[in-house]
């Protein structure tokens, strides 16, 4: 991890303001959806980026009951299914 000595305090609702270095260097744009995670006692910001919820792929993907799934998989569903060969 990068530490680049920027220091920023949350305001009263506890946004921060990501630096512009940081947003250009990651392609981030103004509501583009970042994902928020804790890992121990750190806060980890990524870019979001959806992914098949049955293998990770994120190719081709299919928007299904809200949920994301490859069409590889859906393919081999289909195969297990019975529905094709």
């Amino acid at each position: 991890m990068k530490n680049i000595g920027i220091v920023r305090n949350l305001d009263e609702v506890g946004r921060i303001t990501l630096p512009i270095e940081i947003r250009r260097s990651l392609d981030l744009h103004q509501d583009d959806p970042v994902e928020i995670i804790q890992e121990g006692n750190r806060i980890v910001l990524t870019k979001y980026q959806p992914c098949d919820i049955f293998s990770g792929d994120t190719d081709d993907l299919v928007d299904y009951c809200g949920k994301k799934v490859s069409r590889k998989n859906i393919a081999e569903l289909a195969k297990l299914a019975g529905l094709i060969n």
